[in-house]
């Protein structure tokens, strides 16, 4: 299982301290929840702050964009070296073009569904991106409860990939634990996020080692 520690959920009071543990452990990538207030009732963090982790993780930048129009930051994002561009498939009208512009501006495409969304929408778009990050939680705030039909589409998410041929790797993000951590690697999730479960540890990188562990 790989394992993408949440930023939304460190102290941006020690951020350099964060980071330092992060870059010695074994997460595999750092995802970054960025929100503007207008997709989602929440703002987090803007380029300034993530071109300050950029400089400080050694390890790849998922950066899940929770905006309206992502696609008019397709330059800064690629400018922050990230490895995935996520964009919500609810932010975006024309959902194969900005999957292209996201590739040939270096990066690898993913996609989110919010938990409403179904999966079947993606059959027209599935082969097109690298990741798809189903929310088990309602975008815009951490630390919420697991929505538990996630394990469903999760299940529905996987059959479409093995239908299609599609080599898209799925990712989960909200409250992911131990418990639903184990249900969700048993019903075929490549990659969990994790913020307050990771973060809030007493010691976060056995935390990781931990849902690491899982199969």
């Amino acid at each position: 299982m790989l394992v993408a520690p949440s930023l939304l959920a460190a102290d941006f009071g020690n951020l350099e301290r964060e980071m330092q543990w992060f870059n010695q452990s074994r997460a595999d990538q750092l995802h970054l929840d960025v929100m503007d207030g207008v997709f989602v009732p929440n703002i987090s963090f803007g380029f300034p702050v993530l071109k300050h982790v950029a400089r400080l993780c050694q390890k790849p930048l998922d950066v899940h964009l929770m905006i309206v129009e992502p696609q008019k930051f397709i330059a800064q994002v690629r400018d922050l070296g990230a490895y995935y561009m996520n964009i919500h498939f609810e932010a975006v009208t024309h959902h194969h073009r900005v999957v292209q512009q996201i590739r040939e501006a270096g990066m690898h495409p993913a996609i989110t569904l919010c938990p409403s969304t179904p999966v079947c929408l993606l059959r027209d778009i599935i082969c097109d991106v690298d990741m798809v990050l189903l929310m088990s939680v309602n975008p815009g705030f951490g630390g919420q409860k697991f929505i538990p039909h996630t394990l469903k589409k999760v299940r529905e998410l996987r059959a479409l990939i093995q239908e299609t041929g599609s080599q898209a790797q799925i990712e989960i993000d909200g409250g992911v634990n131990m418990e639903t951590g184990r249900q969700l690697a048993e019903a075929g999730a490549d990659i969990l996020v994790a913020g307050s479960f990771v973060f809030g540890a007493q010691n976060p990188s056995q935390t990781i080692d931990a849902l690491k562990a899982l199969s």
